[in-house]
């Protein structure tokens, strides 16, 4: 399938994001909150987040926020506990291009601008049993470090989130 290079989401980008994440981003599996989906691409737009975006001609086929945060301190190792790490926010692949790898090359290019970005540790979330989900992140290197009962967030199989996390220096 010949893609376009992936474009950095912009605000031109918002409402093609927001019908995009509804239609291909739903399922069992995804926690997406109307109001909570709209105030993070907000912030991608605005550049407190960070979106790429792949395209296929003129379509959206493809997308993958993230960010810089702490939310995930208390996963960090003593040499890193209070560091900003990265977080990547959301994912969706147009279905019709599912299971092709464009998830994987959108997650691998997010980890990498993050890492240019001097994050050292990137973390991820998923429900533990989106399998879909789990083999993208091994593709990318992502280790599972946590998995808890998530009622809030997923009310279909087990329920549970699973944490994973990919770290630049195995040292740490």
């Amino acid at each position: 399938m010949p893609l376009r290079a992936f474009v950095s989401a912009q605000a031109v980008h918002l409402a093609a994001m927001e019908t995009f994440i509804f239609d291909h981003g739903a399922n069992a599996w995804n926690w997406l909150p109307v109001d909570g989906i709209r105030e993070h691409l907000q912030e991608v737009v605005s550049g407190q987040a960070q979106g790429l975006l792949a395209f296929d001609g003129e379509t959206l086929v493809g997308m993958m926020t993230y960010c810089q945060t702490h939310d995930y301190v208390r996963y960090q190792s003593a040499a890193l506990t209070g560091t900003v790490h990265g977080y990547v926010s959301e994912a969706a692949v147009h279905r019709d291009y599912a299971g092709k790898g464009l998830g994987t090359r959108l997650l691998m290019a997010a980890v990498e601008d993050l890492h240019v970005r001097g994050m050292r540790e990137v973390y991820i979330s998923r429900h533990e049993e989106n399998l879909a989900s789990a083999g993208m992140m091994r593709k990318c290197g992502f280790v599972e470090i946590d998995t808890y009962l998530d009622p809030r967030r997923h009310n279909t199989g087990s329920g549970r989130t699973t944490v994973c996390r990919l770290r630049f220096d195995a040292h740490v």
